[in-house]
């Protein structure tokens, strides 16, 4: 009778640099986590390639597991969606997957048309062109495509400090000026 290792001894052992372990990972994690994958992109191609990222960074970062902190099963799941995530902000866009309990509700496309030619929007855009360049860039790269302020960071060359007070000032002024 054989049984199995542990997903938290697997892991262990792939910090270390066993190869077949990683295989034995892939081998009993992939069906669930490329579900993970294609649930945020819908798109197979992009969850496929999603899913290689993802297994990349487990052959990396292994190391980085602490099963005091959670399970292994849910540590592959979060660097699989984070993997995926990514992807969908190199697209442009993300997919809602309809699923309210991953917090996906769907938007469509007329409402926030409706909003950006109504009154608000027009309000919202005198006050992101009342902005300082740097902040309203910072902001426009964060919220508008979705990048987060360590990738928004990189696309400018500035430190992360920076860019992070930049988009929080840029934030303050625009609450105030929409109040």
């Amino acid at each position: 009778m054989t049984t199995e290792r542990p997903l938290a001894d697997l892991l262990g052992a792939v910090a270390a640099g066993d190869r077949a372990a990683l295989r034995m990972v892939y081998d009993r994690q992939s069906v669930r986590l490329f579900g993970i994958a294609n649930a945020i992109l819908r798109d197979r191609d992009a969850a496929a390639d999603a899913l290689q990222d993802a297994f990349l960074k487990v052959s990396e970062r292994a190391g980085q597991f602490d099963a005091v902190r959670g399970e292994a099963s849910a540590w592959l799941a979060g660097i699989t969606r984070h993997a995926a995530l990514d992807i969908a902000r190199r697209r442009g866009r993300e997919l809602p997957t309809d699923d309210p309990a991953l917090g996906d509700t769907p938007v469509e496309p007329e409402a926030l048309e409706a909003v950006a030619a109504g009154a608000e929007g027009r309000r919202l855009r005198d006050c992101l062109a009342a902005l300082d360049e740097k902040n309203r860039r910072g902001i426009l790269l964060a919220f508008v495509h979705g990048l987060s302020h360590a990738q928004v960071a990189a696309r400018l060359g500035l430190p992360l400090g920076t860019v992070k007070a930049w988009i929080r000032r840029g934030l303050l002024q625009l609450r105030e000026c929409l109040a």
